[in-house]
């Protein structure tokens, strides 16, 4: 039996994190949200007015950032903290989401997160989700998919998010707004969302969540079980 690093990328709205979580759950694993860690500087610099084109305000704001996990038992799952306080709803926001692709674009902050991702991870037995985990953060990672799905499929779901919190939004603009997050994320300069070589894709867009996650750690166990 070996311990291993899964690594889920994908486009927004694919069911990366609720995948990624539940894989974790199944496998005994620990989950980190990478996407969550860029909500959390994007919802920082917002209410410090932190102007991210600014690199000295950038390089001050993330020293005063502090983002941790940890394991919510009552709930059975994982939680995210900024600078000790747990973060839900508050970066799942429109004016979060408004920005966080522009944030995770700049090498500057793309760093500092890949890099405490990556300690995150040197224990393994870790299931990770985000756009550039199976490329830059564990490019030697045992297990890599990719996830898809189709863009008005991926707009009813965070749709969907949206309303649970209260939140109503034109399926339109959530359309829009995901199409330009695809294209900065697919072409920044700094660690593209893109497929990598040795990743498997999983197309979501008509797979309930319990075959998205049966059908990874299918294959997850046949790795640690059989090496």
């Amino acid at each position: 039996m070996v311990d291993i690093v899964v690594a889920i990328d994908g486009f927004s709205g694919t069911g990366k994190s609720s995948t990624a979580k539940k894989v974790a759950r199944a496998l005994g694993y620990t989950y980190i949200d990478s996407g969550a860690m860029y909500r959390c500087v994007a919802y920082y610099f917002i209410n410090h007015q932190i102007d991210f084109e600014q690199e000295k305000e950038v390089a001050a704001a993330l020293d005063d950032i502090l983002i941790s996990f940890q394991f919510n038992t009552m709930l059975n799952t994982s939680e995210i903290l900024l600078n000790k306080k747990i973060m839900d709803y508050q970066i799942r926001r429109p004016e979060v989401d408004e920005i966080v692709s522009q944030i995770a674009a700049k090498p500057l902050i793309r760093k500092a997160m890949v890099d405490r991702q990556q300690k995150l991870g040197l224990g393994k037995k870790m299931v990770m989700d985000g756009r550039d985990i199976g490329t830059k953060v564990f490019p030697d990672a045992a297990l890599k998919i990719f996830m898809t799905a189709d863009l008005h499929i991926r707009s009813m779901r965070r749709q969907k998010e949206l309303e649970e919190q209260g939140i109503q939004v034109n399926i339109e603009k959530i359309k829009r707004n995901l199409a330009k997050r695809d294209d900065l994320d697919a072409n920044r300069s700094e660690s593209p969302l893109i497929k990598a070589k040795d990743a498997i894709t999983l197309d979501s867009s008509y797979l309930t969540l319990e075959d998205q996650v049966k059908k990874i750690v299918d294959i997850a166990k046949k790795i640690i079980y059989e090496g």
